[in-house]
């Protein structure tokens, strides 16, 4: 007996934001359907929901008050019209009771069956059906017999993903307190506590394979995926095909996607997912987790295969069948995901207005006929990098006949776009893609670690080119106030007949407030532009927003744009195409307010404290956990930056910061410090 044919569906509602929900709306806009978006109140203004045709407020700011809200997501689709939901991946896409609900509804749940969602939403249960399919899998370990022998191991969430309540621990000592901190994330994140513990597997691959099922009966595998570069067990880069599979051969992804086709055989999966699997560096796997979803990374699956993925969820959940074969796989896709976080200082999230975002792109949210790089974001010029959600900014993919080709593309793409607004990972990104270690296919899970963050993170403007950069400001500044002159607006900035100094800029880093100010030395006179610091440079033009130097013989066209922040600084970002430079200009006249007590400790990053160590009075010594801060879904910890005692205490359980707030005083210090600070997966505090 065959199943009815679902209902054609005309409207779709993604349970979702940003660059999932855009990604989405692209394929239906294609399909010809309708769209509908949902928004929190921090997303009112945000691109996804003007991506749509039609739109519902979810009020409230958090997760748990909107996206995680399924009652007023299957609300916001009755009164919109729409007949279909697509959960897109995070927060309900992975959850059987809200699938049941959806199509309770009478709504059609583009996505897999909820039973196939139940069986795998327990990653504890998921191994036990697999490994009775035989499919290979890591076995479980009794937390309450551990010994150092088992060491190390790996904590995980049943019921989670993207890293969250991820831990590896090899200091016995530490499994108690990292498994109730594991506990605790994975609460918050997933409304789920459960944990369990498995072998970790040093410097392992991780390998993914697409899937396609059709409520037919037919499986394909759609090609493998490698995202071993992670940060916090969360990928950043990830690429197809596998580095690790070519090098094996064809009989490594034979064996990956037959226990692909079993893992959703067993669990009589429908629609897109992923298997994934731990391999190591001779060709054996191992089970991981499957995906009852689309993955962040699928676009560089679409772009080897020409395949629309969502397109073929819709088809799916309407009813189509897939074809004998799925269609080979060509050329290499690399993806990066371009963050707002600080990767040398612990990937500290970061937050705020993106003033400029201009990513060169040959498509977005679409497909790439030609070798070129696609483009998939929720961020706009304009938009904020909130709090209350992923910090990621955009989706950059490349496709080329080969891999040393896509990186090429791919890092000559970041480097050349314009990110102006928080401070992003752009620069670790170009690095790894242009390392000899990753161009020679040697990407397992211990990349990072391997080379050292303090490699990878080392901003590509050096000093040199930082200095350029504040020549280059200085003068797009003078050239900016001459354009504003109302009197004698012709003359030259700081012209003088007799000659008496130099004017004078200063500038300071942005990220480092307690380094030295760069200071500009310049005079505007007949032959051009004296700098006396920089006789190596020469101007050749300047503008408000460009300017063309002559160093050492070679001209360079640099790009300057200045905003004002939310602290009320002039921020200069300072492009080019080798490097990007942000700097803050320091005002000739200082006002006292906002000189902050000495030995201010101050908000790293925007958040809320969710526990405090000490108290006024308190001696505490450099290095010492003084208080705990939760930023986007993560804890951090903030550390006295010297010794000294707690003079002042400016801050609750509870508060919510703005980036600068004073969080302490701690003694009696010259100077304002930032603080020193750690990020990690949650910990119990002491």
């Amino acid at each position: 007996m065959t199943s009815p044919t679902p209902a054609p569906i005309t409207s779709v509602l993604v349970a979702n934001r940003g660059e999932i929900a855009r990604r989405v709306f692209a394929t239906c806009a294609r399909m010809g359907l309708s769209t509908v978006a949902v928004f929190s109140d921090p997303d009112a203004d945000a691109p996804h929901v003007t991506a749509a045709d039609r739109a519902v407020r979810l009020p409230g700011e958090t997760s748990a008050q909107t996206y995680l809200d399924g009652a007023a997501i299957i609300a916001a689709a009755v009164a919109a019209g729409a007949d279909a939901i697509h959960p897109g991946y995070g927060f309900l896409s992975e959850n059987a009771a809200f699938a049941s609900a959806v199509i309770d509804a009478g709504l059609t749940w583009i996505g897999p069956p909820p039973e196939s969602i139940a069986a795998m939403g327990s990653k504890v249960n998921a191994k036990e059906i697999m490994a009775g399919s035989g499919v290979p899998v890591l076995g479980d370990l009794d937390p309450a017999t551990l010994g150092p022998s088992d060491l190390p191991v790996l904590i995980k969430a049943s019921a989670g993903g993207g890293g969250r309540g991820m831990r590896i621990v090899r200091d016995i000592g530490a499994l108690s307190d990292e498994l109730t901190g594991a506990a605790r994330e994975a609460a918050s994140a997933f409304g789920d506590d459960t944990v369990f513990c498995e072998p970790y597997v040093e410097r392992g691959h991780h390998i993914e394979v697409q899937i396609l099922a059709d409520t037919h009966g037919r499986v394909w595998a759609v090609g493998e995926r490698e995202c071993s570069i992670q940060r916090r067990h969360q990928k950043i880069i990830e690429e197809a095909p596998a580095p690790l599979v070519e090098r094996i051969g064809g009989d490594l992804r034979a064996r990956l996607y037959d226990a692909a086709r079993q893992a959703a055989t067993a669990i009589g999966y429908v629609g897109a997912g992923t298997v994934e699997f731990l391999a190591d560096g001779t060709g054996r796997f191992y089970f991981l987790e499957t995906n009852t979803r689309l993955q962040v990374e699928h676009p560089v699956t679409e772009a080897t295969t020409g395949l629309d993925l969502v397109e073929w969820q819709i088809r799916i959940a309407e009813g189509e069948r897939l074809g004998d074969e799925p269609p080979p796989t060509t050329g290499h896709a690399i993806e990066a995901r371009l963050y707002a976080e600080d990767p040398a200082h612990g990937w500290a999230p970061q937050s705020g207005t993106v003033f400029s975002l201009d990513l060169p792109a040959d498509s977005r949210f679409g497909p790439l006929t030609r070798p070129g790089v696609r483009v998939d974001s929720g961020i706009e010029s304009g938009s904020e990098i909130s709090v209350f959600y992923d910090p990621m900014i955009a989706k950059v993919i490349s496709w080329a006949p080969d891999r040393r080709r896509a990186s090429a593309m791919l890092a000559g793409a970041l480097a050349r776009a314009r990110v102006h607004g928080p401070g992003t990972n752009r620069d670790l990104l170009v690095t790894i893609l242009r390392h000899p270690q990753f161009l020679g296919g040697d990407t397992d899970t211990g990349f990072i670690d391997a080379i050292g963050l303090d490699v990878l993170a080392r901003p590509r403007a050096d000093t040199v080119a930082v200095r350029h950069a504040a020549i280059v400001a200085t003068l797009a500044a003078a050239q900016a106030n001459r354009d504003r002159a109302s009197v004698q607006p012709r003359v030259p900035s700081g012209w003088r007949n007799l000659f008496s100094q130099h004017a004078v800029k200063r500038f300071a880093d942005p990220a480092d407030d307690t380094a030295a100010d760069i200071e500009v030395r310049y005079r505007f006179d007949r032959a051009g532009v004296d700098l006396p610091d920089d006789p190596t440079v020469t101007v050749i033009d300047a503008h408000p927003f460009a300017v063309t130097l002559e160093i050492d013989g070679v001209r360079t066209r640099f790009t300057a744009d200045r905003y004002t922040d939310t602290q009320r600084r002039s921020v200069w970002f300072v492009d080019s195409d080798s490097a990007s430079v942000t700097l803050v200009a320091r005002p000739r006249f200082v006002d006292p307010s906002a000189v902050g007590a000495p030995g201010s400790l101050l908000a790293p990053m925007p958040g809320s404290v969710i526990r405090i160590a000490v108290a006024v009075g308190d001696e505490v010594t450099q290095g010492q956990p003084l208080l705990w801060l939760e930023a986007m879904k993560m804890e951090h910890t903030v550390h006295a930056p010297s010794d000294g005692v707690v003079t002042e205490l400016a801050v609750i359980a509870g508060q919510q910061l703005a980036v600068g707030d004073v969080l302490a005083v701690i003694g009696d210090r010259a100077h304002d410090a930032s603080g020193s600070i750690e990020q990690s997966d949650p910990k119990e505090t002491p």
